[in-house]
């Protein structure tokens, strides 16, 4: 019983001391999203769609700027940081997409 209380006790030690640093790519998450260029300023030629989460803007592969409306609409991702519920992770420092919907 005694060995039993230890290993439970070293169990709930190493559970409590693991850090997440990246979400999964099972995890719905609540991220910025915009134009990289226009909005985040990031290094491109051409307006394409990307995110920003925790201060840090990927531009995004999986889907494009065009294919959730006109960009350059007054609501448009060239003109306006919308909310959007994104799966995915992070892939030679873009964001790979399995999952995205705007938030209204």
């Amino acid at each position: 019983m005694k060995h039993f209380l230890y290993l439970v006790l070293g169990f709930l030690t190493l559970v409590s001391c693991q850090t997440k640093e990246t979400p999964s790519e099972s995890e719905v998450q609540l991220v910025e999203a915009s134009c990289g260029t226009c909005q985040f300023n990031l290094e491109g030629d051409d307006c394409a769609l990307a995110v920003r989460i925790d201060g840090k803007a990927y531009f995004v592969d999986g889907t494009s700027i065009d294919d959730h409306g006109d960009a350059h609409a007054k609501d448009g991702f060239c003109q306006a940081i919308r909310k959007a519920e994104f799966k995915g992770k992070v892939v030679n420092d873009r964001f790979a997409l399995t999952y995205f919907k705007l938030v209204p």
